[in-house]
């Protein structure tokens, strides 16, 4: 299996070691889910590290602390030269992985961190973001977050220029965290396909962060991917009651401490502590891949693990090198190795590539948008 996962190559729509390693984890620290030998064990080819950073911070820090996370992983990838390399292309991620390297790309996860600026949306973009998240827990001023007030109905104006912008830049559209009004009205307006970097099936889990049957079939009507996530909260049954009384309590605590985000989340964090959630399996993880696989089709499913972006993960996929089982999962439903190999990776590549050609339309025929939210909003 892992040579069959190498030459796809393998490719994880989301790991968020970077979030740990800034709260001061040691990158040795056993605990953790990632290291760059195990991802080697794992058979991983290809990677989009999060750089993200809290959605309820002021509009100026939170773009301050996303250059940061961005600026460690460009530092991680130059002092792990054997082992890490930046892709900027499809063609890049194949080429690394086949010289035995993590061709490592950026996801910006979460709106917030462009502080409602195209300008800032295009620095990133120079630095090498791979996808931006439209929301993350909380709205924007212009896009609706899955468990957020649902304040706009989706996307204001501001929110359809960001798409474009990204299309524009050849970034992927990220819709995981997005309220199901985004996620259908971004794939409206966006002019190349979409990507969930790390959602499962809603139908299996009853969560917000899942997605919808009406919107799996969209995503294989316009070309795009689902990235089925490893987090047991969104893979398990349980998990829809289990979000339930996670989200009252996490209202409960933000009443009570309004002005003091920091408050909220060590709250929440003790609250974790103590409610650790429903457990989960290989073979629940296989049955959202199989549903997205169902109603979107194979040539629109992927892996997004989450690994070190939540406090445990299914028996048999604990860490970076678990990924074997799942293929071997999904072997023994009878998918073949093509479709193995479309799921690893071959179908995210796919995706990338379809961006790239439109951005590069986009860009001979129209100038970047200096737009402001103020002007298309009024805000």
């Amino acid at each position: 299996m892992l040579d069959l996962l190498r030459a796809a190559p393998l490719i994880d729509g989301h790991n968020d070691l970077l979030w740990e390693l800034r709260q001061g984890r040691d990158p040795a620290d056993p605990t953790l889910m990632t290291d760059l030998p195990r991802m080697a064990a794992g058979g991983v080819g290809g990677q989009f590290w999060s750089v993200y950073v809290p959605s309820d911070l002021p509009a100026d820090r939170a773009v301050t602390m996303t250059l940061e996370q961005t600026d460690a992983l460009l530092d991680m990838v130059r002092r792990n030269p054997d082992r890490l390399e930046l892709a900027w292309s499809a063609d890049d991620v194949e080429r690394i992985a086949a010289a035995g390297r993590v061709a490592s790309m950026i996801g910006v996860e979460g709106g917030h961190a462009i502080g409602a600026s195209l300008g800032t949306l295009r620095v990133l973009a120079e630095l090498g973001m791979g996808y931006l998240t439209l929301t993350h827990n909380d709205d924007t001023p212009w896009a609706d977050s899955a468990t957020g007030e649902h304040s706009h109905g989706g996307l204001t104006g501001f929110g359809e220029e960001v798409v474009h912008q990204v299309n524009r830049c050849g970034w992927l559209v990220d819709l995981s965290h997005t309220s199901d009004d985004t996620m259908r009205q971004a794939i409206e307006v966006s002019e190349a396909p979409v990507i969930f970097s790390h959602s499962s099936a809603r139908a299996l889990c009853d969560v917000p962060r899942n997605v919808p049957d009406d919107v799996l079939e969209l995503v294989g009507r316009t070309g795009g991917v689902v990235m089925v996530t490893f987090v047991p909260s969104f893979v398990a049954a349980a998990g829809g009651e289990f979000n339930q009384v996670f989200w009252a309590e996490a209202r409960r605590v933000r009443a009570e401490h309004p002005d003091d985000p920091e408050a909220v989340r060590t709250a929440m964090d003790a609250w974790f502590e103590a409610h650790p959630g429903p457990s989960a399996t290989v073979s629940d993880v296989a049955d959202h891949i199989d549903h997205v696989r169902e109603v979107a089709g194979i040539n629109h499913v992927g892996i997004g693990s989450d690994f070190d972006g939540a406090p445990t993960m299914p028996e048999g996929l604990e860490e970076v090198s678990g990924y074997p089982a799942l293929f071997e999962e999904l072997a023994s439903r009878g998918f073949g190795d093509e479709d193995l190999m479309k799921v690893a990776g071959r179908n995210l590549l796919r995706v990338i590539r379809e961006a790239e050609r439109v951005a590069a339309q986009l860009r001979a025929a129209h100038p970047a948008s200096n737009a402001t939210i103020e002007q298309l909003d009024g805000a």
